[in-house]
């Protein structure tokens, strides 16, 4: 089993910054992606990037150049780093991963991240 948990949302007002966490506990293999998702209220739930084993990094284009996706193994953890924050970032963020030995997802439970001024 796979247990993922988010931290790091908060209140945080246009143009802002913010930095996501996402632990991951249990049995985590390699090779695996990782990913964050998010589900804005009233909308379903959007990819906004991803990080294989390699480090190798894609994004949604509504975040590209804004936000990093980054990983350490080490640490079994995934990070986000959010910059130039909008209002229409307002979100649940979720992470993901999907364990490639294995054929399955495991999805954490989420982090609010609110853009308000």
């Amino acid at each position: 089993q796979v247990q993922l948990v988010e931290s790091g949302g908060g209140l945080v007002q246009p143009g802002g910054s913010l930095r996501l966490s996402c632990a991951a506990s249990g049995s985590i293999f390699s090779p695996n992606v990782m990913n964050w998702y998010r589900q804005a209220p009233g909308k379903e739930r959007e990819w906004v990037a991803s990080i294989n084993s390699g480090s190798t990094t894609n994004y949604a284009a509504s975040v590209k150049g804004r936000f990093t996706i980054s990983r350490d193994n080490a640490k079994n953890t995934m990070y986000l780093q959010m910059n130039s924050l909008k209002l229409e970032d307002t979100a649940v963020y979720y992470c993901k991963v999907f364990v490639v030995t294995q054929g399955r997802d495991y999805w954490g439970k989420g982090t609010l991240v609110t853009v308000s001024s």
